[in-house]
């Protein structure tokens, strides 16, 4: 199990490199956009839709790392009385397990719209980006997330040692 785990964090470097490249793609060409905006008065006509398709690219490939990585946003009010009363573990993996069931509706619904985008022939105004491509990342990504939520939820119930500072 432990090899599963050493692997999925291995594995977690190309979304995360990827994540890096669009970030990267973005900021030049906000600089390049602001640069030909200001001195030439010609921005970059495509660079809405692109800064759309990279903030996509940006945001879902690192939502599986971020989302069973214990990345996310967090209120702690009730940390104090889990941990008195020795939960921690479980509401840990009551949450893993809940968020992860709970985004089978949003993958359904980025699904649908996707095939729908991609029956209508939907494409983006400038260059012409058949706009499925994207709903399926997302689709897919967020998947992979959501099994991400429910196997860390699981390894909380069964073998936290395994998610355990150490073991990183």
């Amino acid at each position: 199990m432990q090899q599963l785990v050493t692997l999925a964090r291995r594995a977690s470097f190309a979304p995360t490199l990827l994540a890096c490249v669009a970030l990267f793609i973005l900021m030049v060409m906000t600089f390049f956009d602001v640069i030909l905006r200001s001195v030439f008065n010609a921005p970059i006509e495509a660079a809405t839709e692109l800064t759309r398709i990279l903030m996509a690219i940006l945001v879902f490939s690192v939502l599986p790392m971020i989302s069973a990585g214990k990345g996310q946003i967090a209120v702690d009010l009730t940390d104090g009385l889990f941990a008195r009363l020795h939960l921690t573990r479980v509401r840990d993996a009551v949450v893993y397990l809940a968020g992860g069931i709970m985004l089978i509706w949003p993958i359904k619904r980025v699904w649908i719209l996707s095939e729908r985008a991609r029956d209508y022939g939907d494409v983006t105004e400038y260059l012409s980006i058949p706009v499925y491509y994207v709903g399926w990342f997302i689709t897919v990504f967020t998947a992979i997330a959501a099994v991400a939520m429910v196997i860390t939820g699981l390894l909380y119930i069964f073998a936290p040692h395994i998610l355990s500072e150490q073991s990183q």
